[in-house]
C-alpha cells in the first residue's frame, strides 16, 4: 500500500482569546473553551484547499472514522470541489476517558477501496494506535493511496511513525470534548472545542 508523506503546518495552541469563556460540566468534570467555533471552520477552510490542490482531477474516497468525526467529516466535504465518493468506518477503543486498548472496525456498506485514492477523515489522533491498526485494516483492500486528515494531533502523545498528512490543530495532550468528540456518549453536538479543566 502506497502511503505518501505530506508536510503540515504545526498550529501550536493555547485557548483562544477571542472565544466566550464559558465552563461547562459535563457528567462529573468540568470543561472550558478550548477552540471556538470561528477557529474550526477557518482551520477547515485552509485543509480543504489543501485538498483540492491535492485531489484536482481525481476522485478520492474520503472515508469518516465514526462516531466522532462526523461533524468534522461533514463541514470537510462541504468546501471539496471535485468529485469524491464517501464511505463510513466505526472505530471503537474507549470508555469514558479511557481507552481499553482494543480496537473494533465495522464498516458502513461495503467500502470499494481497491486501487482507490483514499482520505482518512479523524477527529482526534492521540497515540496512533487506532488509526495502526485502521491502516493494517484497509491494507486488505488494496488502495493506491492512504492519507490521513484530522482535525486535532496530540503530536506529544503520538507513538506511531505512520505519516499525518492533513491537521487542523496541533493540541495539548489533554482530554478534549466537543465539536464530535465526546466523554462518556455526550457533549458531540458542541459545536466548539473543549478542554478539561484543571
Amino acid at each position: 500500500m502506497n502511503v505518501p508523506r505530506t508536510d503540515f503546518q504545526r498550529l501550536h495552541l493555547c485557548p483562544s482569546k477571542n472565544a466566550r469563556i464559558r465552563v461547562i460540566q459535563v457528567r462529573d468534570k468540568e470543561f472550558e473553551v478550548y477552540i471556538s467555533d470561528e477557529q474550526i471552520q477557518s482551520a477547515i477552510l485552509e485543509v480543504s484547499a489543501r485538498l483540492n490542490a491535492d485531489y484536482t482531477d481525481k476522485n478520492p474516497l474520503f472515508i469518516c472514522v465514526l462516531n466522532g468525526a462526523f461533524m468534522f467529516f461533514s463541514d470537510l466535504l462541504k468546501h471539496f470541489n471535485g468529485n469524491c465518493e464517501v464511505g463510513f468506518i466505526k472505530a471503537t477503543s474507549y470508555e469514558g476517558m479511557q481507552s481499553t486498548g482494543e480496537v473494533q472496525f465495522q464498516e458502513s456498506g461495503i467500502l470499494a477501496m481497491e486501487g482507490r485514492d483514499v482520505i482518512v477523515v479523524e477527529d482526534i489522533v492521540d497515540t496512533g494506535k487506532t488509526l495502526h491498526k485502521l491502516y493494517a485494516y484497509l491494507s486488505k483492500y488494496t488502495p493506491k493511496s492512504v492519507r490521513v486528515c484530522t482535525l486535532l494531533f496530540k503530536k506529544e502523545a503520538y507513538k506511531e511513525s505512520l505519516p499525518i498528512d492533513y491537521v487542523c490543530f496541533e493540541t495539548e495532550n489533554k482530554f478534549l470534548l466537543g465539536y464530535g468528540l465526546d466523554y462518556d456518549g455526550l457533549g458531540r453536538n458542541l459545536s466548539e472545542v473543549y478542554i478539561l479543566k484543571d
